[in-house]
């Protein structure tokens, strides 16, 4: 079945998919709230594309053989690698060498064990390993496979995606991220005639837009697959022009604009008036400029573009906010397919576009949790080998390049909203040691990030140091606590004013994470995040008090309390206090000291 590819991204009706409605907090076609963060194990960093129905059906006989289902790790998830590379008759089909049974058969063998089975794919053409039966046009066909298959767990890609420069996809579709380079604006309507130069007269908003001599450029969204800028803040630039109209009506707007396809400078361009939900969008299509011999894009007025002005001052934008909405329409086009075909159905679905298109702004609306950077390694093991991981990486693939990232998301995440998602566990592969590993477990656990094991289980013995750490209950009851608040940083050694936001790659420092919990106490994990010993660290009742306040309410137990009972979350050592000091003596390199404090009345 031929399945023709759109030249364009579809036109988006909908306000609730616009840039404007991602603060509005509504969720769209029923999606699940109040899940707690999701517990399993995915194939991807112990094989790879290597993953076989075998290899699976072994590591679900692992987790119940360790009685790691009974600690909450429910869901078995197939990675890339398991799809035949083309669709049969448009729809998806299982390899038959690597898993000559069948999907569904191996759901039923999963379902079977008391677990639930998980699977992949792209909102591209292409799966991030090359196979052409991404869900791009598909999606309701592919609903009602995965349906049939009894999947209760989906891990949704971005690779080879027709609307942006992804991983794999073509460069030139920066055209659709970015606005065109913009000199200025003409208007006319009801007796007014106006000129307004870009630089001069135009105001820059949010991220990214720059100044040039006589132009304005890199109006789009900032690209986060990487970990070079925070996370916090507006992360699209805008061009906004103050506009006094004599009256109400309509007039005609004319832009003269450059286009392009490259990172910076894109050929789709989006005009509206008004901010907000209210905004009123005039104009969002591509502007294509002519080119001269050397096919270089040349400055030229648009054609008229009508837009509703109301008498007084007005805020006109220009801007390209597509990134953001066409990623989060491709996503929701899917969900919008599996509850359409299955109100009931409860399907986990766990956004993974690396953090491309800044999902903690919008992800919340059609997602459970959405990956915040590019994958935690790029070494993924074949058969047997469990792949490596390590500490520190100037760029994504290690444990604190997600960490430094992800302590400082905790505003975005929540019971009504999801989690922000800093890629599967690493314990237990190689590269990382014992000490690594434990810091890595009580960073995420704190974090409320997904626990999804990657690592191959048949290299685990119960009681030995891997699954002492994650099987460690204690742990996982902070990331599953009902109260559902991600931890705040409350004390960085680097960041004395603003711990909880300021964005840091430094690893030569201590952190401490507070987290509010359902029973009234408050979790903390001093953590080292350097490679050398640390001394003694402190924090106060009233540092937690100040940046957990709102978190823990008016009549917080922890705040009441004249006494705690202090629970050492790794060897259950307890004792009481009366002190409004919480101090660790010192801090091994990498190490961390994770408490439970509970209020004595």
């Amino acid at each position: 079945m031929q399945h023709e590819v759109p030249k364009k991204p579809k036109k988006i009706e909908d306000m609730a998919f616009r840039f404007d409605a991602f603060a509005n907090g509504k969720a769209v076609y029923n999606k699940t709230k109040n899940r707690l963060p999701a517990m399993g194990w995915n194939s991807w960093n112990a094989f790879g594309s290597g993953n076989t129905e075998a290899l699976t059906k072994a590591m679900a006989d692992a987790l119940v053989e360790l009685g790691l289902d009974k600690l909450g790790y429910q869901y078995v998830v197939l990675d890339d690698g398991c799809y035949k590379s083309e669709r049969i008759e448009g729809k998806l089909s299982n390899e038959d060498v690597k898993f000559p049974g069948g999907f569904k058969a191996l759901s039923n063998y999963i379902h079977e064990k008391g677990l639930l089975f998980g699977m992949y794919n792209d909102i591209g053409t292409n799966l991030c390993a090359g196979a052409a039966v991404g869900t791009c046009g598909h999606e309701e066909m592919d609903a009602a496979s995965y349906l049939e298959w009894g999947v209760d767990f989906m891990k949704v890609d971005n690779c080879y995606y027709l609307w942006d420069n992804a991983t794999f996809s073509d460069a030139t579709n920066a055209r659709y991220v970015y606005a065109p380079n913009i000199k200025g604006i003409r208007l006319e309507g009801e007796g007014m005639q106006l000129s307004l130069n870009a630089v001069a007269d135009g105001r820059l908003t949010g991220r990214g837009g720059e100044k040039k001599e006589d132009y304005v450029t890199n109006l789009g969204t900032f690209d986060g697959t990487g970990p070079d800028a925070t996370p916090i803040g507006v992360q699209s630039g805008e061009l906004e022009f103050r506009i006094v109209a004599p009256k109400d009506g309509e007039y005609k707007l004319y832009v003269n604009f450059a286009s392009g396809e490259e990172p910076g400078c894109g050929s789709w361009l989006q005009v509206a008036v008004g901010n907000g939900e209210e905004t009123k969008l005039f104009y969002d299509d591509f502007l294509i400029s002519e080119k001269n011999q050397e096919g270089e894009s040349l400055f030229s007025e648009s054609a008229a573009i009508t837009v509703a002005l109301k008498e007084g001052e007005n805020t006109l934008r220009l801007m390209n906010h597509r990134r953001q909405e066409n990623t989060l329409d491709s996503y929701a086009t899917l969900l919008k397919a599996l509850k359409e075909q299955a109100p009931q159905k409860d399907i986990l679905l766990s956004i993974c576009e690396w953090g491309k298109t800044q999902p903690h702004n919008w992800g919340y609306k059609v997602g459970d949790s959405w990956r915040i950077l590019n994958d935690i390694t790029f070494r993924v093991g074949a058969d047997g080998d469990p792949g490596v991981g390590s500490w520190t990486d100037g760029y994504t693939p290690s444990v604190t390049s997600q960490y430094n990232k992800a302590v400082i998301m905790d505003e975005f995440a929540g019971l009504d909203k999801g989690w922000n998602d800093p890629d599967m566990l690493m314990v237990g592969m190689n590269g990382l040691t014992e000490e690594m590993c434990r810091t890595h477990f009580a960073m995420w656990c704190m974090m409320n990030s997904p626990l999804m094991l990657g690592l191959d289980l048949r290299r685990v013995k119960k009681g030995d140091w891997i699954y002492q750490i994650i099987a460690n209950k204690e742990l996982i009851a902070l990331n599953q606590d009902a109260l559902g608040i991600q931890a705040k940083r409350i004390y960085c050694s680097l960041e004395k004013e603003n711990p909880d936001t300021a964005y840091i790659r430094d690893t030569n420092r201590v952190d401490v994470l507070a987290k509010p919990l359902a029973d009234g106490g408050v979790a903390l994990s001093f953590i080292n995040v350097s490679d050398k010993v640390q001394g003694k660290q402190t924090v106060t009742k009233a540092q937690i008090l100040e940046r957990l306040s709102e978190k823990l309410g008016e009549n917080s137990l922890f705040e009441q309390a004249k006494a705690y009972k202090i629970t050492d979350l790794w060897n259950g050592n307890s004792w009481e206090s009366t002190s409004d000091l919480f101090e660790t003596e010192s801090l091994s390199a990498y190490g961390n000291a994770t408490w439970k404090v509970t209020p004595v009345l």
